[in-house]
């Protein structure tokens, strides 16, 4: 009988370790643009409950957005891009016009020239 719990718990271990892709995490900071707390809120929801990401910080003073993730389940450039729908420019993805325009009054940054 416990051989029978131990091959569960290591198939159960197994599965979960699988679900995340292995491989080892990295971390990356890249600027955001924003202006004030909710849009702190705003973009690091985006990232919250996307598979790949373990966690993202964003620094209203540097503009910085550092984020811990697994290469192997997502790309930096498709965590640019999530952040960049949701209303908020990096230097290689730009938001859309409509998303930029429905952000908060006080959430409008000045938007980088290309």
């Amino acid at each position: 009988m416990l051989s029978k719990i131990l091959i569960v718990v290591a198939a159960v271990a197994t599965m979960s370790f699988a679900t995340d892709g292995g491989g080892k995490k990295e971390r990356a900071t890249f600027t955001v643009y924003g202006e004030c707390g909710m849009c702190e809120k705003r973009i690091e929801d985006a990232l919250s409950d996307v598979k790949g990401v373990d966690w993202a910080d964003w620094e209203q003073a540097t503009l910085e957005l550092t984020v811990k993730y697994n290469p192997k389940v997502i790309s930096l450039d498709d965590i640019k891009k999530k952040v960049a729908a949701v209303g908020h420019d990096t230097e290689e993805f730009k938001a859309t016009t409509e998303a930029y325009e429905k952000l908060h009054a006080c959430c409008k940054y000045e938007r980088p020239k290309k």
